[in-house]
Parts: structure tokens; sequence; C-alpha cells
């Protein structure tokens, strides 16, 4: 007995100490507030050139020159040194820490390329590089959260790309860059910049997530940034049970009644029909001849 209660015990103790550790170590996302509307975010300067495209808003605190709009294209606002982007920047120094400081799943070094990763809060105590395809697994959970965290730098080679799949999300996808951040030349990058300093996207580079700095410029050169947005899952709509028709009963065919002659209170009466009237007549008048014809009617001679 005592000895279970021991096992009991260890079994319990195991139990707590490893569950709190995995709640710990899980990636939670990102409160990104008022700068979540923005695809562009800067401190000092916003430079662009070529047919940049941007599908959010595009803002820059305390800096003032924004410079490239035209020839790009911003669909969203415009926030130059107002109060709506100097509230961005204050939001996004709050994310940022926040990314910072959340507990480390797995520590990786030097490149991301070739590997395919599951939800989680992936730290380089210095620099992160991607060179060919990185994939995201979302298993299958559309929540699932991805956090790297850099000491120093990111940078991501021309043509390379994040890929996301079963699930997986951009808007949940956040890159917490110790320095500044680059993204190389074609690349499609997923995700959502959060660069202390600086953040260059190179030409042609599409990003499908945000590019925000914290206290450095933003470089852009005929890119695509998609603001990402969480997909909601939707609840299907239960079918309506059918309403059965009810059989109708069957109905008898009508019976139409006989008419009965009133009654002479002389007993039950025979009805004869005014035509079998002569055919009585000539039936008695065959019967009689005929007895007659036999002589069964006349009386015997003495």
């Amino acid at each position: 007995m005592k000895k279970m209660i021991k096992v009991l015990m260890v079994l319990v103790a195991f139990t707590f100490a490893f569950g709190n550790t995995g709640q710990a170590m899980a990636a939670t996302a990102l409160n990104l507030g008022s700068s979540n509307s923005f695809a562009v975010l800067g401190a000092t300067t916003i430079t662009n050139t070529g047919s940049t495209i941007v599908n959010g808003d595009l803002g820059l605190s305390p800096g003032t020159s924004v410079t490239g709009f035209p020839p790009g294209t911003i669909n969203g606002t415009q926030h130059i040194t107002d109060s709506a982007a100097a509230q961005a920047e204050v939001d996004l120094s709050t994310a940022y820490n926040a990314a910072a400081g959340q507990s480390v799943t797995v520590t990786v070094s030097g490149d991301l390329g070739g590997q395919t990763l599951v939800s989680g809060v992936y730290n380089s105590a210095s620099s992160l590089g991607l060179t060919g395809a990185l994939t995201l697994d979302g298993q299958g959970n559309p929540n699932s959260v991805f956090v790297f965290q850099s000491g120093s730098s990111l940078t991501t080679a021309s043509g390379s790309s994040v890929n996301l799949v079963n699930g997986a999300q951009a808007c949940n996808v956040f890159w917490q860059v110790g320095s500044s951040a680059t993204l190389g030349t074609n690349s499609n990058f997923s995700g959502s910049v959060l660069a202390l300093t600086s953040v260059t996207a190179t030409n042609g580079a599409l990003i499908n997530g945000r590019l925000l700095a914290r206290n450095g410029a933003v470089t852009l050169d005929t890119n695509t940034i998609n603001r990402p947005t969480c997909a909601v899952a939707v609840t299907p709509t239960p079918s309506p049970t059918p309403t059965p028709t009810p059989t109708p009963a069957p109905v008898s065919p009508a019976v139409t009644p006989v008419p009965t002659l009133p009654s002479t209170g002389l007993g039950t009466q025979v009805v004869t029909l005014p035509w079998q009237l002569p055919m009585l007549a000539i039936t008695g008048a065959i019967i009689l001849f005929a007895l007659i014809k036999t002589r069964k009617l006349v009386p015997s001679e003495k």
C-alpha cells in the first residue's frame, strides 16, 4: 500500500512539472493593438521605388518623409506624423517586447531553409537566414501560432519562400528581429516583421504580412504587401428537417340512395309496375287454355 501511494505521488508531481512547462512554452498570438491595421509602419522615413502596392494602412511617426507614392499605391489610410501613427508605434513597441519575452520552444541558428516547423517559439541568439523554402505546418489548427525571435538580423535570400500548410495562417506568424530585416529579391514571405531598427524589401518581394519598424526606416521596391487577416471558421448551418406531407385518407365512393315508397299502413306491399300487367294477363290466358285443352277442367260424364 505504501509503495502504491509513493508511485501515485511521483505521477502527480511529474504531471504538474511537465504540464506546466508545456503550457509555458506554447506560442501565443501577439496583440498588435492599433498597429494591427498597418501593412507598413516606420519611425524615420518610408521610401518607395516602383509600382509597390500596399494593401492596408501606411504610417510614419515621428518622422515626416514618405516618398514614392505615387507611383506606389496605398489601398488604405496614410498616417504621417499624426496621433494614429504615434499610437501605432507605441503599440508596436509593446507587441515587440511581448514577442521577445515568450518562452522558447526550440533554439535554432543559421538558415531555416528546407525545414518544416510546427507551432512554437523559435529562438536564435544571433541572426536568422532563409535560403530556399521554409514550411510552417498548422497541423489542421487555424489558430496555430509561430513566433521567431532573432537576436540580431533577419535576411532572406532571393527567391526564398515561407510556405503555410495545413491551416497555418500568416496572421499568426511573427518575426521579432533584434536589429534589421532584409527580404530578398522576388522572395515570397509570410508573417509580420517587428524590427527594432529598419525593414528593407528588395525588388519584387511579395509579403503576406506586415513590415513594422520601431526606430528606423522602411524601404520598398516594387513590392506587394498584403496585411493579413485571420480566417474565421464558419459553423455550417444545419439543414432543416423536411416536414412529411400527410397521406390523405381514402375516400369511399358516394352511394346513391334507393328511393322508398311511402308506407300505406297495410303491411307489406308488392309493387307492380304498369308494364307487367299485360304480361300477367297473357300468361294467365295461356295457362287456362292449356288446362282446357287437356280436359282437366271439364267434368267427367256419368
